[in-house]
């Protein structure tokens, strides 16, 4: 998973660049549906660990008005009359998945996750699983109880970054 990253007090240049993409990103949420979810980090600092599986307090709603001023984050819910905002220490947005990782400078403990409501996967769990490598850059995956077949074409940087994943 790679972020684009800013945080607070960095002022190289790619974090300067890194802010003005996630200003841009956030801009462009206003009028669409997102999911808001708060965590308290684990000991490792990393958003990865988290489970971000719905929650109790979760909240799904249309976004209004989202703007950055300064190094604060600011948005409406519909049918509340007062702007909510976050001041930040750090922000990271994740581009494939679309969500934005909000580390509020106020509850160090405590790190949001936003992303688009309308993006979700649909999981498939192979139980019986096969593995075969077809002309060298297909990798097909088989659940032989349920007899279902997945393809999936790779080219080299996806072999790269497989590689690169899987444990030695």
């Amino acid at each position: 998973m790679q972020f684009i990253t800013w945080q607070s007090g960095n002022s190289n240049s790619e974090t300067v660049e890194n802010f003005e993409t996630i200003r841009q990103w956030w801009r462009n949420l206003n009028g669409k549906e997102i999911n808001l979810r708060q965590r308290i980090l684990s000991e490792t600092g990393d958003v990865r660990d988290l489970d971000w599986e719905p929650q109790r307090f979760d909240e799904t709603f249309a976004i209004a008005n989202p703007d950055i001023r300064g190094i604060t984050l600011y948005w409406t819910k519909p049918g509340m009359p007062d702007e909510r905002n976050t001041t930040v220490r750090q922000l990271q947005l994740d581009p494939k998945r679309q969500q934005l990782y909000i580390y509020p400078q106020s509850q160090p403990t405590l790190v949001m996750q936003i992303g688009l409501a309308a993006l979700k996967y649909q999981t498939l769990t192979l139980k019986e699983a096969e593995i075969f490598v077809e002309d060298n850059q297909t990798l097909i995956l088989r659940d032989t109880t349920r007899l279902i077949e997945v393809k999936l074409k790779l080219d080299a940087e996806m072999i790269a970054s497989l590689k690169q994943q899987l444990p030695d």
